[in-house]
């Protein structure tokens, strides 16, 4: 049997995914690293290293996450690329509806979410829904390539799970899309969980103030009105508070935990989900050295002697 170092060395590729870190480890997002150390639990020594070579030296030529499955195409030592697949289980609607109903049941989760960040706690939520959120070891992920080389995972293999990760430090919904609920329906799904009807106030229906007293005529005789600023205007000339029209207004849809979360928020979260910038203005590398300033502006100062 032909061993995988005897196929020379790969094609050069232009154009393909490239790793942004050039050195050291991928991943700086504790999601990537979570899925990365899955990889790394594998063992496979040099199959990994020239997966992290393949990655940066722009190998993969194209990487797609799907509801389930990971596909990617990687030029190996071969013309025509290998084909690679990672396959994960996806979860079914019943078990999303339990995620969702603890992730709304919090406003803090929910915010971070909208904000495109993902809690630490969140790998609890699945865990306590009985849907680790993670696979837990190299029994959970269907492999294949298309390479000749019979090991699981192959460096081809390896290099997506690299490419991977770093897909999922730009974009964290990748990994919620990958077990089977995309982006888009999952923050719809949290807004209907915590809002209820929204269509309520487009269609001018509870909810909304209105003025009932008219603001005095200038032949009136009232002394002149300084005009109130912010929430003035539409509360000018109520002695009571404003009732809410929906008794349930300010009740939780779902019973709130008894402990305060924990969610520490990253120092360079919008930077994260501005993207790379232009390279104009010094495209990843100066989102890389900016990613760097804002987490070394972000530790606290040391203590004075």
């Amino acid at each position: 049997m032909n061993r995988f170092e005897d196929y020379g060395r790969p094609r050069r590729v232009d154009g393909g995914l490239r790793a942004r870190s050039a050195r050291g480890a991928i991943g700086h997002s504790w999601w990537s690293r979570r899925f990365v150390d899955v990889l790394e639990s594998f063992a496979l020594g040099t199959r990994l290293t020239r997966g992290r070579s393949y990655a940066r030296a722009g190998q993969v030529l194209a990487l797609t996450v799907a509801p389930g499955v990971v596909t990617a195409q990687v030029q190996g030592s071969r013309p025509r690329p290998y084909q690679a697949r990672i396959g994960l289980r996806r979860y079914g609607d019943a078990v999303w509806r339990r995620i969702e109903g603890t992730l709304a049941g919090q406003a803090l989760y929910s915010a971070r979410l909208l904000a495109g960040d993902l809690p630490p706690e969140l790998e609890q939520v699945f865990a306590a829904a009985g849907a680790p959120l993670f696979p837990a070891g190299v029994d959970e992920l269907a492999m294949s390539c298309s390479c000749p080389d019979a090991a699981v995972p192959c460096k081809h293999l390896a290099a997506t799970c690299y490419l991977l990760a770093e897909e999922f430090d730009t974009d964290p919904f990748q990994i919620l899309h990958w077990r089977g609920r995309d982006r888009a329906t999952l923050l719809r799904q949290l807004r209907l969980a915590r809002g209820g009807d929204d269509g309520a106030s487009a269609r001018g229906g509870g909810g909304a103030l209105s003025v009932d007293a008219a603001p005095p005529s200038a032949d009136s005789g009232s002394p002149p009105v300084t005009s109130p600023v912010g929430a003035g205007p539409a509360l000018a000339g109520r002695s009571e508070p404003v009732a809410a029209s929906d008794a349930g207004f300010w009740r939780a849809p779902v019973p709130l935990p008894d402990r305060e979360p924990v969610l520490p928020a990253r120092a360079d979260l919008l930077l994260r989900q501005l993207g790379a910038p232009s390279p104009a203005i010094g495209g990843p590398g100066l989102a890389t050295v900016l990613g760097r300033a804002y987490l070394r502006f972000a530790e606290p100062a040391p203590a004075d002697d």
